[in-house]
């Protein structure tokens, strides 16, 4: 018989995620965290959001916020990172 470790991320009474390592979960834990602290940021901005949009936009920021933080420091993506993000659209033929 195997004995399996789960890690498991609540929010409010509701299960969010599971993972087989605790730094995960602290992880990903933190980036809850973060995304609950930026939502009332993005909400307050005069961009006139449903409530959805903003928990989603500020769930997105918080998953990326390394390449955010680094960003805001003024420090301009990589071309690598750039290329993999967007899609190279189809040419077309005249």
């Amino acid at each position: 018989m195997a004995v399996i470790t789960k890690f498991v991320v609540v929010r409010e009474g509701v299960e969010k995620m599971t993972f087989t390592s605790k730094k995960e979960a602290d992880a990903y834990d933190k980036m809850l965290d973060i995304a609950d602290q930026l939502t009332p940021f993005v909400a307050n901005s005069e961009l006139d959001l449903d409530d959805n949009v903003c928990e989603k936009l500020a769930f997105y920021m918080a998953q990326n916020k390394d390449e955010l933080f680094s960003l805001l420091k003024g420090v301009a993506p990589s071309a690598a990172k750039t290329a993999k993000k967007s899609p190279k659209k189809a040419e077309t033929k005249k």
